[in-house]
């Protein structure tokens, strides 16, 4: 069986092509860090800090309530509902302790969407942020959920801080009296011994819901195995060390923000700066006084980083790693992060199904607005959208993967996990739905998902590319593109387009027009330009390109119908 090997003349140095995943559980970790770094500070929430020893006291004594008091078996699942906070850590690793399966959500998600995780997992369990219990509140006895532990976010915060806190952190205790709900501190304080821990290498893990291009969300089957396999490759990588401090700022329950601001963390025994809420002046301060190292990103959040008035008084020099993925990061704005902080953005890629990275850049050799090189012991292709043939150096195709991080399947759905993989050259390798192309050097490129392609005349635009192209004129802050209608082309290229600040008012859309003219080619240029105060995001953060392209046809439709 042939492997793609292109990039292997520029694997970073000293770093081994191959790794031995450790054949234990994703809790093993946690017990292991404890063990060798008692007194550690593990998580710093606005400067209240937990050691290792406190947070695996307190997992424990979670996972000895969720067994016996509650009545969670090997394999159940159990939704986590919390913003990034140290309920999320210690419920996450305590329903691993209790040999179940975590199941991650968004705490954007309103009852109706909760009512679907729950019972297509079967959850009869919720650990929530008191915040979202008017969201689980109708379900609670009314479907399958039949439990609730609620956390107050402000009982982790123990000392005085000027950093800004959130008012979400800040709230006193405000749980409910009633059947079912037990507060968070009071189900720890119970002290419960949990059962020998059970689970291992090949049991579910952690079950975290996607909604792909179609249909209502699925749950991605990830086993212990799954997930030490990016936390392990995300350590070797980067040559990190238990001397590592992470800016915990992507979301947690997303696999990304899970593997790098969690999981990679406690397998290090380093320290998690945890940051419930978004906020440059926050994260410049805690990067300056915890002395952060590592700061994975989006896009946006670089954007606004970067374009705090404040920056420069802040000392970031601690800082030796800056990366992130999920959209390719302009090539304008990584160039502003290497003049302000001194560093390059590493760029990854992966997805839900992959447990975060599939590709990642080489750290001494990173190529901008690309996706990386395969990561270990993985082996991806880029094949004909008809054929499935492989194809050559800079032909666009659907790229496919095969590796330790692959995903099971997707929970109860056979149909979905069939279509999601096909078999390639003697392997099993799983569908991205992304489109792309790898250079002469074995280097990958996302052009984007195989749905969203705008049509214009037979020419096919890539929105991904062009929105990366705007982000260089001067006035812009942001830009979605999307496809919108046109009598003559049939379909066109429109921009959703944030102006900075200073610009608003005084920009106008043929100035936008005229300058993409110069830059892209005819076909690529945005016909239609519409200026916006803001883009809606999806609750990782990333433009929700999706409902701006509905939301446009279906505009275009009552046009049309008028």
């Amino acid at each position: 069986m042939a492997t793609f090997t292109r990039h292997y003349p520029h694997w970073p140095p000293g770093v081994p092509k191959s790794l031995t995943i450790p054949r234990t559980s994703v809790y093993f970790n946690l017990e292991v860090s404890a063990k060798r770094y008692p007194e550690k500070t593990f998580i710093n929430y606005y400067e209240s800090c937990l050691s290792f020893t406190d947070v695996k006291r307190q997992v424990d004594a979670l996972a000895g309530f969720l067994q016996q008091r509650v009545g969670v078996a090997r394999g159940d699942r159990v939704l986590l509902d919390f913003q990034n906070s140290p309920q999320f850590i210690i419920g996450f690793y305590a329903i691993l302790r209790a040999d179940a399966v975590a199941v991650p959500v968004n705490p954007m998600s309103r009852t109706e969407e909760l009512r679907h995780y729950l019972e297509d997992a079967g959850a009869k369990v919720a650990l929530a942020g008191q915040e979202v219990w008017s969201q689980v509140e109708p379900l609670l006895g009314a479907s399958v959920l039949a439990q609730c532990v609620l956390g107050t976010y402000s009982d982790y915060i123990t000392v005085p801080t000027s950093v800004p806190v959130p008012e979400i952190v800040r709230e006193a205790r405000a749980v409910p009296a009633r059947e079912g709900v037990t507060a968070w501190m009071d189900a720890i304080g119970q002290k419960i011994e949990p059962a020998p821990a059970l689970a291992g290498f090949d049991d579910l893990a952690v079950m975290p819901y996607t909604s792909g291009t179609t249909g209502r969300p699925k749950g991605c089957m990830h086993t212990h195995g799954t997930v030490l396999s990016t936390s392990t490759m995300s350590c070797f990588w980067r040559s990190a060390s238990s001397e590592g401090v992470i800016l915990g700022v992507l979301p947690l329950f997303h696999v990304t923000g899970m593997q790098a601001n969690m999981n990679t963390p406690v397998q290090l025994g380093a320290t998690t700066v945890l940051m419930s809420r978004w906020d440059r002046e926050a994260a410049a301060m805690m990067i300056e006084r915890a002395k952060v190292t590592s700061f994975t990103g989006i896009t946006a959040m670089m954007v606004d980083f970067l374009a705090n008035p404040n920056l420069s008084k802040y000392d970031l020099s601690s800082l030796n790693s800056v990366g992130g993925g999920g959209a390719a990061m302009p090539e304008a704005v990584a160039q502003r992060l290497q003049e302000k902080i001194g560093l390059p953005f590493i760029e990854g890629y992966g997805l839900t199904e992959t447990m975060a990275p599939s590709h990642v850049n080489p750290t001494d050799r990173p190529k901008k607005q690309c996706a990386g090189i395969p990561f270990f012991d993985t082996d991806s292709r880029v094949v004909n959208l008809e054929t499935f043939a492989d194809c050559g150096p800079n032909e666009v195709g659907e790229i496919i993967t095969h590796g330790p991080q692959v995903f099971k399947g997707y929970w109860n759905q056979p149909k979905a996990t069939e279509e999601a993989f096909i078999e390639h050259d003697g392997k099993r390798f799983f569908r991205t739905g992304d489109l792309g192309y790898y250079d002469e050097e074995g280097y990958f490129f996302i052009t984007d998902r195989l749905k969203r392609m705008i049509n214009a005349s037979g020419f096919k635009v890539w929105p991904a590319e062009v929105e990366a192209m705007l982000y260089a004129h001067p006035d812009i802050q942001e830009a979605c593109i999307i496809g919108t209608m046109d009598p003559y082309r049939g379909e066109t290229v429109k921009a959703l387009v944030v102006p900075k600040p200073a610009s608003r008012g005084r920009l106008k859309p043929e100035d936008i027009t005229e300058w993409a003219r110069e830059r892209m080619s005819a076909y690529k240029v945005p016909r239609v330009v519409e200026f916006v105060d803001e883009l809606p995001r999806t609750g990782t953060g990333k433009v929700f390109w999706r409902r701006l392209q509905e939301e446009e046809n279906a505009k275009a439709k009552r046009s049309v119908g008028s």
